[in-house]
């Protein structure tokens, strides 16, 4: 259970991979995974597919993240959501800031 991420060197693509809980437990590890790599190069999946349950500061890390990328909404998705996951990106119109896949 946790963060953990894996690197694609000739994709410049980073996936973060989410499993079990998304809270505020999870900070330290979800900004860890991507501080060292360069937003101005670099695109970031965040992996949801093994994710049980997001709350608000998860809905705020991934905000982070999208501000570390410069924005740009292509630079960051987010995919394997479960109905529950993708019920709460929706309400929060993540579908605007962030590519959901």
């Amino acid at each position: 259970m946790g963060i953990t991420s894996r690197v694609d060197q000739d994709k410049n693509l980073v996936t973060i991979i989410v499993d079990g809980r998304f809270d505020f437990a999870q900070h330290k590890a979800f900004r860890d995974a991507y501080k060292d790599k360069d937003p101005n190069s670099t695109r970031f999946l965040v992996d949801l597919s093994g994710a049980s349950y997001l709350d608000s500061s998860a809905l705020g890390m991934l905000l982070l993240l999208r501000e570390f990328a410069g924005g740009n909404p292509s630079r960051v998705t987010i995919g394997g959501c479960a109905d529950d996951v993708r019920r709460v990106l929706k309400i929060a119109n993540f579908g605007k800031l962030f590519t959901l896949d």
